[in-house]
């Protein structure tokens, strides 16, 4: 069975050098990664497409201990700063401890699997671990 990976979300650009791409207002340069009929900073109505760098650097994060049934915990929710576009993803590849996570932690994109159906489409994530 050939297996077909499909990214989670559109933004999520898989291939040899998997990244992430926003939207980029061409007026103001505010960045958005879901779909805009107008620049939230602005109003302007004109994007172009950006791809955000695959580094970048914890600015805040939380440790998840309660989550909905299913959600193996705990995890790290974090917001990484990947050169100046903020970008909301989870932590992988490291404890969940206020010992193993800082602000300032330097990470990389990763991707990973969440999963296959019968049909051989598996589902592709995004996170970050520590670079």
């Amino acid at each position: 069975m050939t297996i077909t990976q499909v990214p989670l979300v559109d933004y999520l650009v898989l291939g040899d050098k998997p990244h992430l791409t926003a939207n980029e207002c061409t007026k103001c340069g505010a960045r958005y990664f879901d779909r805009r009929n107008a620049c939230a900073s602005c109003f302007a109505t004109d994007f172009k497409k950006v791809t955000i760098v695959n580094d970048g650097i914890v600015r805040s994060f939380t440790i998840v201990t309660f989550a909905a049934p299913g959600v193996p915990v705990p995890f790290v929710a974090a917001i990484i700063d990947c050169g100046g576009t903020s970008v909301r993803g989870n932590l992988a590849n490291v404890d969940p401890t206020p010992e193993k996570v800082t602000l300032g932690m330097k990470v990389k994109l990763t991707t990973y699997s969440l999963g296959a159906d019968d049909n051989g489409l598996e589902a592709i994530g995004f996170g970050y671990e520590p670079a």
